[in-house]
């Protein structure tokens, strides 16, 4: 073999290693590094790799920036209007999805698994109920949770549809756990442009002008009175589903099994 391509070998290992070993260390971060408050680590129920904690309440972080009218998104659902619902509306089960928009375990989950988990309810086997919460800029500092959920609210307010498109646009394009991109309105503004028909003029001014923030803060308190502790939560009628397992989400086959042992 000539010195050429056993140096083109070497190199090419040395890339894969390197590639691996950054890969690992981003997991390794994920699990570990959440900044409570800007000054301790924050106690995970992922220690064991299961969920982003919520470790309290998001306090004024969460409702920074959120005051004026509370104005409701067409569309939205729960009797006090901070559910999302997508699905058909006689579907005989419900799936629940608790998220944070700057999770990057609901990222994992929805990237990998997120169109068998859509497939399911187009199919009529269960509705979905959103419920967003805000805690992770507490957590990590910024204000991208709540920017985003209320950029997510302008996208009901034009559909429901809508809304579920650029949710996962959103999740496509998640910034790293660092960074606050998300907090940049015309960020989500450049992000909603992947999404067919969504910016009107409605839309644009809705997110330019933070008219649904105080919709986003009312969405996170209802979210901190559940009694869920951790993000991403995935609830089928009440029963938790076990979507992730040392901070991996389950594959699409994995959770559909799951989804079968609940419906039957």
């Amino acid at each position: 073999m000539s010195n050429t391509r056993k140096t083109a070998r070497k190199t090419n290992a040395t890339e894969r290693m390197r590639e691996a070993r950054a890969q690992a260390q981003r997991a390794d971060r994920i699990r570990r590094r959440v900044v409570v408050g800007g000054a301790s680590v924050a106690a995970l129920a992922l220690a064991a790799g299961v969920a982003f904690a919520v470790g309290g309440s998001s306090g004024s972080s969460s409702t920074a920036g959120a005051d004026g009218p509370l104005v409701v998104p067409a569309n939205a659902t729960g009797t006090d209007g901070t559910v999302i619902t997508y699905g058909k509306a006689d579907a005989p089960h419900t799936l629940e999805i608790y998220e944070d928009f700057r999770c990057p375990f609901c990222e994992q989950l929805e990237t990998t698994t997120g169109k068998t988990v859509q497939q399911l309810a187009d199919n009529g086997s269960y509705k979905i109920e959103y419920h967003l919460a805000t805690f992770l800029d507490k957590n990590l500092g910024g204000k991208g949770s709540r920017t985003a959920l209320a950029a997510a609210g302008a996208a009901l307010n034009e559909g429901v549809d809508k809304f579920k498109a650029f949710h996962d646009v959103l999740y496509a394009n998640q910034p790293d756990e660092r960074s606050d991109d998300f907090g940049d309105v015309n960020h989500l503004l450049d992000l909603a442009g992947q999404v067919p028909g969504l910016k009107t003029d409605g839309f644009v001014k809705a997110v330019q002008e933070g008219t649904y923030a105080p919709w986003a803060a009312k969405v996170n308190e209802e979210f901190n009175k559940s009694d869920v502790t951790g993000t991403p939560t995935v609830k089928l009628d009440g029963r938790k589903l076990d979507v992730l397992t040392n901070g991996k989400a389950v594959s699409p086959e994995q959770f559909t099994a799951l989804v079968k042992q609940v419906t039957g």
